[in-house]
């Protein structure tokens, strides 16, 4: 009797086992998100497509400031953009020219047209971006109604610019022009004063060296992006270029690139960014009308 109920409980035990193993290991009983995981980690494991490298020259304020706000849309169209920073208006062309970046964004047409006849390269514009107002600036004096005979006044050395320097003191009365120097006119100098009735004294420097020169003179003509990095506005100028001039057409600041390559999908990619409704936006909030899109 002991011996046919220790064969009955051992026999028990064995089933019981069974049951629990075969209750661990039917897939019905398994959760429904098993399998999830493992497409989870599939699908992060795949490479990211890899961004083509955009290399781009221009000056810190405003225009490497307006690429940085463009950066996703470059992103976007499958390039990671890097911006090259210059301090002056000749080594980005020549670093473009020599196909060190792949563009350029600092200048207007008319100096590259300048600049191209004086140093033999072949750069072309590929889109106009915006436009940056020149300004008069006070420096020893506030006002232009202070002006008195034998001011200095301060206008940049570099023939497209002096030129539209030249053209706004003549805007204000403050000088008269040979006839035939207009906004086309690709460059001027003082030598094309036909008039000067307060005998100021004008004098040519590098435009980034202006604004650190007001100090020292009573005027100063300078370019919108210089006075920007200076901390000067649009509406710190005692006078400026009008934005419905011929000016804001002519002055406009192009995105430059090298002859044969307006069409690449580089240069595309970057002028569909910088024409876009972001750039827009970015310019129009950032920069109190010192710099405005013209696209």
């Amino acid at each position: 009797m002991k011996k046919l109920l220790s064969i009955l409980l051992c026999a028990a035990l064995v089933l019981g086992l069974a049951a629990c193993g075969t209750a661990a290991s039917d897939p019905t009983d398994a959760p429904a998100t098993d399998a999830a995981p493992t497409e989870a980690v599939e699908a992060t494991d795949a490479p990211a497509a890899e961004l083509e490298k955009l290399v781009v020259g221009a000056s810190s304020t405003p225009h490497a400031e307006i690429l940085e706000a463009v950066r996703g849309e470059l992103e976007a169209l499958g390039y990671e953009l890097e911006v090259t920073i210059f301090d002056d208006y000749v080594l980005p062309n020549l670093a473009l020219a020599d196909s060190e970046i792949d563009a350029n964004y600092f200048q207007h047409e008319p100096y590259l047209l300048n600049f191209n006849a004086e140093n033999g390269t072949d750069l072309v514009s590929a889109v106009a971006v915006h436009y940056e107002p020149m300004g008069i600036y006070g420096g020893q004096k506030a006002s232009l109604d202070e002006i008195a005979e034998g001011d200095i006044i301060a206008v940049p050395n570099d023939g497209t610019n002096e030129a539209r320097a030249l053209l706004l003191l003549e805007a204000e009365g403050l000088i008269t022009l040979k006839e035939g120097i207009d906004a086309s006119t690709e460059t001027a100098t003082i030598l094309d004063i036909a008039e000067n009735p307060l005998n100021l004294e004008i004098v040519e420097m590098a435009a980034q060296n202006i604004p650190h020169s007001l100090p020292d003179v009573a005027f100063g003509v300078i370019n919108g992006n210089y006075a920007l990095q200076a901390g000067l506005t649009g509406n710190d100028a005692l006078a400026s270029e009008s934005a419905e001039s011929d000016a804001a057409q002519t002055y406009a600041n192009i995105l430059a690139v090298r002859a044969g390559e307006e069409g690449t999908e580089k240069t595309q990619a970057l002028v569909t960014a910088l024409t876009s409704e972001t750039c827009r936006e970015f310019i129009e909030a950032s920069y109190d009308g010192a710099v405005v899109p013209i696209f």
